[in-house]
């Protein structure tokens, strides 16, 4: 059986939970996944951890690839995702939906979470800049380096959390409130690519495949992510 090293962004792993176990037991592969959010996974490549394939934002498998990390040509678009606000299950949710409405959100939230190297955490601090906001917003937030920033607000920390639409839907105890304003929201696209020096590069490129069928593509949708495959 194939040990199959997969590096991941946490925007995925709600999909990975549910289409991995029937890959593995369709092909014969473990499957051995680490999450982290692009930036570091990044830093871990350059510093040489290794692994198989590597599951990121496009602009970071471009960026693997213009160091050597990825095959050239091996990057698969799988799914793309919006930015999003959370807050605990049963809480009351605000109106974010004009700029004005989402910027006096966050100045009433008590706490608001984000990331500081997740994607979605450096856009948001950028953000609230531009709102004109940070002054305020970082007085108040809780900051985590990475990982699902949604429990934060269902252990009770912040009102808001800020990141993926994909992140915040995967936390049991969060609700989502819904996306920021079109106007000041970022699309990401998340993409596979197979890094250099692969062991198992076949069983890469049989775990894209599967990511990227009509039937993977049903359930990436229900998961707040827009899949790339047909439906």
């Amino acid at each position: 059986m194939a040990e199959l090293k997969v590096f991941a962004t946490n925007a995925v792993r709600s999909v990975l939970d549910e289409l991995v176990p029937p890959f593995e037991r369709e092909e014969g592969h473990k499957v051995s996944i680490s999450y982290s959010p692009t930036a570091q996974t990044l830093e871990r490549v350059k510093g040489g951890a290794t692994a198989d394939l590597v599951i990121a934002t496009a602009a970071g498998i471009d960026e693997m690839t213009k160091l050597g990390k990825v095959v050239p040509g091996s990057r698969v678009d799988l799914a793309s995702s919006v930015i999003g606000v959370a807050v605990r299950a049963g809480a009351t949710k605000p109106d974010i939906r004009s700029v004005e409405a989402f910027k006096r959100a966050l100045l009433d939230a008590k706490a608001v979470a984000y990331t500081s190297s997740g994607l979605s955490g450096i856009y948001f601090a950028g953000l609230i800049e531009r709102l004109g906001i940070a002054e305020q917003v970082k007085a108040k937030a809780r900051i985590n380096r990475g990982g699902l920033i949604a429990e934060v607000v269902v252990a009770g920390d912040a009102d808001l959390a800020v990141q993926m639409v994909s992140e915040l839907l995967s936390v049991p105890g969060a609700e989502l409130v819904g996306p920021l304003p079109e106007e000041i929201n970022q699309l990401t696209v998340f993409s596979a690519g197979i890094l250099t020096g692969a062991s198992k590069s076949d069983a890469a490129k049989a775990l894209i495949q599967c990511l990227t069928t009509s039937a993977a593509a049903r359930l990436i949708r229900t998961k707040g992510l827009t899949p790339t495959a047909r439906e």
